[in-house]
């Protein structure tokens, strides 16, 4: 069980990561009927501070758990 919620964990996580990064190249920075509909709009900082948000927390946790994953394999080879 612990194993499916971290693999849970990390798709997610993944998936707000491609969607903040994406979302400049989806939406037409120019014209404010594009983003005016999406969450955080009608203004484009709401917009983007909606994808980039929760992309930075979720590239933040994916590297922890990558430095932690790393850790413990050093450790368990006993380097």
């Amino acid at each position: 069980m612990n194993i499916l919620l971290k693999l849970l964990g990390l798709l997610v996580a993944v998936g707000f990561v491609v969607r903040g990064v994406a979302e400049p190249f989806l939406i037409d920075l120019t014209d404010p009927s594009t983003y005016s509909g999406h969450w955080g709009g009608p203004s484009l900082a709401g917009v983007l501070t909606v994808s980039f948000g929760p992309a930075v927390l979720a590239g933040m946790y994916l590297y922890g758990s990558v430095v932690r994953w790393r850790r413990r394999e050093v450790v368990s080879s006993g380097r």
